[in-house]
């Protein structure tokens, strides 16, 4: 059973500093919704709202797991991830003195996952060939691109193209596409690359200084849309 995510009337702010100002969005089961917004629009506040890592001063963040709701506010992170609700951040937060293994091993670490890193070991090596031949490379040796691949890729993506040459953004929004289907994942992706994030994106939002400016309701809604093409179109 997919999960999905509700965010109603979110604020956030890092000290006196307003962040986020009423965010609504939600995420269907089964559904890849993108975030649209520039550096500094609010994307990052919002996913480290719904993993508790900031807190938000108002409003509600919901998550369906196996039909059970769940408050994420209420919550603490190791709480929220035992859920089933991962993020990939932005860039590459790696061990780089640890073996490519000994990274991927990390994301067990938690007793709830002990018992499946064996078959998600596996998982990982099957989505990302090449991190098998590396695996017992140390990882801050390896490339930009081999780097991002280390990372979990469960539900939250934040600006998974960051730091990536063209082709291995092409490649990580299509293996983030692959997992989802094969999953059956519910993803939301922060992504200021307008025209990879369109590529799997079932619908989308677009955040400007902290609130949501417009909703497109399909891909082509987006793609039509005046503010998208003034901001990332330069239309």
């Amino acid at each position: 059973m997919a999960s999905s995510l509700i965010i109603e009337n979110a604020d956030a702010a890092y000290g006196g500093v307003r962040v986020l100002e009423e965010v609504t969005l939600d995420v269907k089961p089964g559904e890849t919704v993108v975030l649209l917004g520039t550096n500094g629009n609010g994307k990052s506040t919002l996913m480290k709202c719904i993993m508790g890592i900031v807190r938000p001063r108002s409003g509600r963040i919901m998550a369906a797991i196996d039909g059970v709701q769940h408050d994420l506010t209420s919550l603490t992170t190791e709480q929220i991830v035992d859920l089933g609700i991962a993020l990939v951040p932005e860039g590459r937060r790696l061990f780089p003195k640890l073996t490519v293994e000994e990274n991927l091993a990390l994301g067990a670490f938690r007793p709830t996952a002990r018992a499946q890193i064996k078959h998600n070991l596996e998982a990982c090596f099957e989505t990302f060939p090449r991190l098998a031949e590396r695996k017992s490379q140390l990882a801050g040796s390896m490339s930009g691109g081999e780097q991002q691949m280390l990372a979990p890729k469960i539900l939250l993506v934040d600006e998974p193209s960051v730091g990536l040459a063209p082709i291995l953004v092409s490649r990580t929004i299509d293996k983030i596409k692959e997992l989802k289907e094969r999953l059956n994942l519910t993803v939301l992706m922060a992504e200021q690359n307008f025209t990879q994030a369109l590529r799997i994106a079932d619908r989308g939002y677009v955040i400007v200084h902290g609130k949501i400016a417009f909703h497109g309701a399909s891909a082509d809604e987006l793609n039509n849309n005046d503010l998208i093409r003034k901001f990332y179109l330069g239309l």
